[in-house]
């Protein structure tokens, strides 16, 4: 029998760690996570009683594999969830799908709706013509947006970097309202500085076609040109959040003979010519040596080549050198919320149905709010009486941020609330909690532009897979990431050594952003 060891507890690694389970008896499986919690960045925290998901998940996919997957862990709902028959609202069933008002085992299916708020106005994701935006706007500035875009129609910047990107489908005035700001904050750096890789794998198909539509569209629409990007009414929701389904995975890979060792950091890789004959790692303070046949890493890169052996300077700085913006988030709890609902979706207490909000206000660190009764009802222990939020932010570990105490942080989020209208006073809040993740975006800058280079060197130790988010330094969405294991299993069955498949995976020319993270 075969040793598979398995980096990370994540949507990756665990994905990797059921399907050699399902599909063969050769293999034993152990996997390494270092929290003491599965799913990643895609956890959900239980804070009494109310859900907290770590970053937003929907779960979309145009992937088959991925969809029947998910429907075999958590079967499509087939009664409406709590808040739906309270309000009389409609969405998707399955004929003799379980009923969530009776079932923790069930998969939701919930309305979409993200925006942005800029100037204390809500404004489309991605932005639309219509009466409303150009109110927003006001129509002064909605003809120099148009004529901006016109400008960059005949005169083209060369994109070499995520500015000159966005300059390009958006003109230069949109890009200086919705993504300049916004960005910066996001990953700490100016667009100018970043890979136009990044935002061509994250918003392809979007363009300043999709503000302006049919007024300057038309103009300059290829005929039968594909629309990339495909932006979806309804998603699929776990009914306890992201985490649910990777605490289920993690469960059957037990039951099906796993090992899984929560709080077990991976430190170091044994490296012998082109394979890898184990792994070390630290629990309670002792380090403890694991031979394996196979590893599957879904570690960020930058730990797994530092903690190799034998590695050529060469890729050894090309790894150190790759960036990641680390994420904080504050779970805020206050009896309503101030925005009001002027949309036609009903909801619990008349609040804004956003899933989520990009907060687009450079006078607060905020990046993006969520709204978790509107992700499910059940995520929030009173959803008929409470506003449940998360409000997010963008750092990197040890900055000024990352090193505020829990309390201070939390305070912080609260004020800012205040100040973007939200609530209108820190007395409101009945209660908050604060979570950090590091290493939860892979960036594309610094070393990043080398990333191929590390790639192929790594491909050359035959039974190292590299699969996941981290483990490919690639912004994978969830069906992506599972993607990744799915093609690394194969290879293992088959006993290929190639890797392109794997990381293939996430490259095609069209991308699906709806269940982004």
């Amino acid at each position: 029998m075969k040793n598979v060891l398995i980096i990370g507890a994540g949507p990756a690694g665990l994905t990797a760690a059921y399907e050699l389970l399902d599909k063969s008896e050769d293999y034993k499986v152990t996997v390494f996570e270092e929290s003491d919690c599965f799913g990643g960045i895609s956890r959900t925290v239980n804070y009494k009683g109310n859900r907290m998901d770590m970053g937003g998940h929907r779960f979309f996919s145009k992937v088959p594999e991925v969809n029947e997957w998910w429907e075999k862990m958590l079967p499509t709902q087939g009664a409406m969830p709590y808040d739906d028959v309270v309000l009389g609202r409609t969405s998707t069933v399955s004929e003799n799908g379980p009923d969530p008002e009776k079932t923790d085992r069930v998969m939701l299916r919930r309305n979409r709706l993200s925006r942005i708020f800029f100037n204390a106005k809500f404004f489309d994701y991605p932005v639309s013509l219509k009466f409303a935006t150009i109110k927003n706007m006001g129509l002064g500035t909605t003809i120099v947006v148009g004529f901006s875009y016109l400008k960059t129609v005949f005169h083209k910047r060369e994109e070499k970097s995520l500015e000159d990107f966005y300059i390009n489908r958006f003109g230069k005035k949109l890009y200086s309202m919705f993504f300049e700001n916004y960005t910066e904050n996001l990953w700490g750096r100016h667009p100018s500085e970043i890979s136009p890789e990044w935002g061509a794998q994250r918003v392809k198909g979007l363009s300043i076609k999709a503000v302006l539509g049919d007024i300057f569209g038309k103009l300059f629409r290829k005929k039968n040109r594909k629309v990339e990007t495909s932006l979806i009414e309804e998603f699929a929701y776990p009914k306890l959040g992201p985490g649910q389904l990777w605490d289920l995975t993690a469960a059957d890979v037990e039951k099906m003979g796993g090992t899984i060792i929560k709080n077990a950091k991976v430190v170091n890789l044994i490296k012998d010519g082109n394979r890898l004959t184990g792994l070390v790692y630290e629990k309670d303070g002792k380090r403890v040596t694991v031979e394996g046949d196979y590893i599957i890493s879904s570690m960020p890169v930058k730990d797994l080549a530092e903690g190799m052996n034998d590695v050529p300077k060469k890729y050894l700085d090309i790894a150190s050198g790759l960036p990641y913006r680390d994420y904080m988030t504050v779970g805020v709890l206050i009896p309503h919320l101030n925005l009001k609902n002027e949309t036609k979706t009903k909801t619990l207490g008349d609040i804004v149905p956003d899933n989520w909000v990009y907060v687009h206000d450079k006078s607060v660190k905020m990046g993006r709010f969520q709204i978790y009764n509107n992700w499910s009802p059940y995520m929030v222990e009173k959803p008929e009486g409470t506003v449940w939020m998360g409000l997010e932010y963008f750092c990197n570990e040890g900055d000024e941020m990352w090193s505020m105490t829990d309390d201070a942080f939390g305070r912080m989020g609260v004020s800012e609330m205040v100040k973007m209208g939200l609530i209108g006073s820190e007395d409101e809040v009945l209660d908050f909690h604060v979570e950090r993740v590091k290493k939860a975006y892979p960036a594309y800058f610094d070393t990043y532009e080398h990333m191929d280079e590390l790639r192929a060197y790594l491909d050359t130790i035959e039974n190292l897979f590299c699969v996941g988010r981290n483990g490919q330094h690639r912004y994978n969405n969830i069906d992506h990431s599972m993607c990744t294991s799915f093609e690394a299993v194969k290879n293992i069955l088959a006993g290929e050594t190639k890797k392109d498949n794997i990381w293939n995976v996430n490259t095609e020319k069209e991308y699906h952003e709806e269940n982004k993270s």
